[in-house]
């Protein structure tokens, strides 16, 4: 069944301009109508910034699971899938850069929140549970903070957010694990090594393009690191080295001569557009924002990290850091570059979290920290749930980042155990 929801812009102005935020739900055959229709909500907040909800043919996973004793409620959060868009072709109906700045200044956490309440009334449910993965956790830390009320259980997967600092935090703790996990692949595959060096160095001297007519620059190819920060996604990294040079296995080394192959750059596009999520890379980092700004602080913190930069000796991969040059390099976010250097420098961003409350909180509560997560760093989730009473943590080295598609089952079914220990 689909919904489409009416909510406001700026929930501080709920007689304000309305957008639409759409949900599908999710149901298990198992349950004849009547009886699903009395099951209990779970609403599942994507990762991010910027992602749609999942798309799914069939109930598999944490959704087999979920669904066994819940209607599972997938939201498009504001500006994603279905729901209003926001995008380089919407954003410039709404004005020029700081239009569209103060517009998408209503798309973090906060609001996202704000919605699920609008949405929980309209539904008429009592307090429900949130199931949040990745930026969908940093949500449901919000959720817990700004509507406790609204929550039967809190239960989240590699999401737990700093509740204070500023984001050059996050990204020293995330470049240390990113370096940690580059050295760790290159341990598995030692020839990946002098191939994701051949690529670079070849980009550096030679004009390749992407399927779409785009360049490959070596820095850009650096983004795909974020195959990384997964148990089996190191080994599809592997597999898209090998398709670099073509002429068979090991390639052609990028000898003289050679050039990317069609199936490597086909393979690369995807990892490196934000055509399909254009929020994630306008709003990455004012998801850490509160009270001052974030001031491009990946791309700072580079330079305290100088292996992994583009014209290093032997450049490390990058994992989630947005840059400012991805705003001149990726024909869906340039005409957004003015947007995002204005976002950038906003200093005035509210509270996300509320500490206190959070120190007092009475939802139950469970999260799975990844000890190895190169995206959210454990040292800064372990000390998040230090400070939210009751919060039950189970911290794992057996899965990465993406862990729910691995054994989403298992995941979802053990949190929940541990939010409902009776």
């Amino acid at each position: 069944m689909e919904h489409v929801f009416a909510v406001p812009i700026d929930h501080g102005r709920p007689d304000g301009e309305l957008i639409e935020v759409f949900a599908r739900e999710y149901t298990s055959a198992a349950h004849p109508a009547q009886a699903a229709e009395k099951l209990p909500w779970l609403v599942f907040l994507q990762g991010g910034p910027g992602g749609r909800g999942n798309r799914v043919t069939s109930l598999s996973g944490w959704m087999k699971a979920a669904a066994a004793d819940f209607r599972i409620l997938m939201l498009d959060q504001r500006g994603t899938g279905l729901s209003t868009p926001a995008d380089r072709v919407t954003l410039p109906h709404r004005g020029g850069a700081a239009a569209q700045a103060e517009y998408l200044s209503h798309f973090r956490a906060d609001s996202i929140v704000l919605d699920c309440e609008a949405i929980r009334r309209e539904l008429g449910s009592g307090p429900w549970t949130v199931f949040g993965q990745s930026y969908g956790g940093f949500c449901t830390l919000t959720y817990l903070s700004l509507a406790p009320h609204g929550l039967r259980r809190a239960l989240l997967t590699g999401g737990l957010a700093p509740l204070e600092g500023p984001a050059e935090r996050v990204y020293r703790a995330t470049y240390e694990r990113v370096a940690a996990r580059n050295a760790q692949y290159f341990g598995w595959y030692p020839d990946d090594r002098a191939a994701v060096s051949a690529v670079i160095g070849h980009l550096r001297d030679h004009d390749e393009r992407l399927p779409s007519g785009e360049r490959l620059t070596p820095e850009r190819f650096q983004l795909v690191g974020s195959l990384l920060g997964g148990n089996t996604r190191v080994d599809t990294l592997h597999y898209l080295l090998e398709d670099a040079f073509g002429g068979g296995v090991g390639g052609s080394g990028g000898g003289n001569g050679a050039r990317l192959s069609d199936v490597f750059l086909a393979q690369v596009q995807g990892l490196v557009t934000r055509a399909p999520n254009p929020l994630y890379a306008v709003l990455h980092e004012a998801i850490y924002a509160q009270g001052g700004a974030s001031d491009w602080a990946a791309w700072r913190v580079l330079d305290e990290r100088p292996e992994f930069k583009a014209d290093a000796a032997e450049p490390l991969l990058l994992g989630e850091m947005v840059m400012p040059w991805y705003f001149e390099q990726d024909p869906a976010l340039v005409p957004l570059a003015d947007t995002a250097e204005i976002l950038a420098q906003k200093s005035d961003w509210g509270p996300l979290y509320d500490s206190a409350r959070l120190a007092a909180n009475t939802v139950p509560a469970a999260a799975a920290v990844y000890r190895d997560d190169i995206f959210v760093d454990r040292g800064l989730s372990l000390e998040t749930a230090g400070r939210v009473r009751g919060l039950q943590v189970w911290e794992t080295s057996d899965f990465h980042h993406d862990g729910i598609t691995d054994d989403g089952e298992a995941i979802f079914a053990r949190l929940l155990g541990m939010a409902d220990p009776d």
